[in-house]
């Protein structure tokens, strides 16, 4: 049986929340918070900067906000959804941060007791994970997914976890795999968890999760539907991917209503500013900004496919190691031999970005991606570039 007492720190159950100048009122002579009510301290100032009064603190709540993300997410609920009005998200399900990267930070000190608890990751992954687990004195485990699928090891992550390991984190679609772990998989590990009386949670980041979907469908791939469901599954995604807002920097940790109330007792009270609000309201509204965001995803996802097409005709290119489930792709880069190669990877990242202002990433040195490219989907332009840059470097370096 889970219970999630057994999982939070006691230090954070007893936590009273913070109340703030803005929990109580909003509108009025607002006296209250010691805010600048002259103005702000700007000589030019648009309409619509003046309509969100960034002289006041902004909403700790976003409850608006948070509405109109869950009736984007309840709109295609995951297929394994056993009860589709009882277990519906709502506005308390939710805790919004500053980018993914603050909730990642957050669950871990919500759930993990420096020098005792520990955490566990599957390589190849997000690596903040273990930037905040080494800044939160939090022994990082490891599982490393299977290869050549980059599918997760179920038996072997049932095997590891312990009374000690209290965190559980999963990238799907994977970075930088680019693999959407399956639906089924995550169930099965949640659900054995829980019947080997594992007490943890089973955090999934889905940053990249809009890039495998079928907007037609009336299902979903994300499992962030599933959490009023499974008591320690919690999800994280973000706006900076399929909706293109990475410089607003807000995430979204989705989880049982008791887990959020925890998580929003912790964070900062006014963490996402008025103007991020703004835009996020925007860009997740169904009449325009969902449309927009659709078409986007539906670009990439072609040129996509057009960028593998052409990079497999190079000579010293070799597979996609990764999936096709993301806004970019894992490619090999291979030596006069054919053998994927570190040192030639290195070289072909250094000359496109040194000499051609063409910058990918290199990631050989994570496990299973020897040789390994991340390149990212651009526009239809910024391909062709890509493409002609590469060809010409690769020609040089294997000459």
């Amino acid at each position: 049986m889970f219970d999630l007492k057994q999982v939070v720190r006691p230090n954070i159950l007893s936590l009273e929340p913070y109340r703030c100048a803005r929990d109580d009122f909003k509108t009025g002579v607002l006296l209250d918070a010691n805010e600048n009510t002259y103005g702000p301290a700007l000589s030019n100032i648009s309409e619509e900067e003046k309509s969100l009064e960034l002289n006041r603190y902004p909403d700790p709540h976003q409850i608006d906000l948070k509405q109109q993300i869950i009736n984007f997410r309840n709109s295609r609920p995951n297929v394994f959804l056993k009860d589709v009005i009882k277990d519906k998200l709502t506005p308390q399900n939710l805790c919004l941060g500053v980018g993914s990267d603050e909730s990642i930070d957050l669950l871990l000190r919500c759930i993990c007791k420096p020098s005792v608890d520990k955490m566990l990751i599957c390589p190849p992954t997000y690596g903040m994970y273990s930037i905040c687990a080494t800044v939160n004195d939090v022994e990082i485990v490891k599982v490393p997914l299977l290869y050549p699928s980059f599918q997760i090891d179920i038996p072997s992550i049932l095997k590891t976890l312990d009374e000690n390991v209290k965190l559980v984190y999963l990238t799907s679609p994977g970075n930088p795999t680019g693999k959407l772990i399956q639906v089924k998989d995550v169930i099965t590990l949640l659900e054995s968890s829980i019947s080997q009386n594992w007490q943890g949670l089973i955090v999934v980041d889905e940053a990249y999760i809009d890039f495998t979907e079928d907007f037609t469908s009336t299902t979903s791939e994300s499992v962030s539907t599933l959490v009023n469901q499974y008591p320690n599954l919690v999800v994280l995604q973000t706006l900076s991917k399929s909706f293109g807002l990475a410089g607003i920097r807000l995430g979204i940790t989705y989880s049982s209503t008791e887990l959020a109330y925890y998580l929003n007792a912790m964070k900062y009270p006014y963490n996402i500013s008025s103007l991020t609000s703004n835009v996020a309201m925007r860009a997740t509204n169904i009449e325009s900004g969902l449309k927009i965001m659709y078409e986007y995803v539906s670009n990439t996802i072609k040129q996509r496919q057009n960028v593998l097409d052409q990079l497999q005709t190079i000579k010293g290119i070799g597979r996609n190691i990764g999936g096709l489930d993301s806004n970019f792709i894992l490619v090999e880069v291979l030596d006069k031999q054919g053998q994927p190669s570190n040192e030639v990877a290195q070289k072909l990242y250094n000359e496109l970005a040194v000499a051609n202002e063409v910058v990918v990433r290199f990631r050989g040195k994570e496990v299973n991606c020897e040789g390994a490219l991340r390149i990212t989907i651009g526009t239809a332009d910024e391909n062709q570039i890509l493409i002609d840059k590469l060809k010409q470097c690769l020609a040089e370096i294997n000459k």
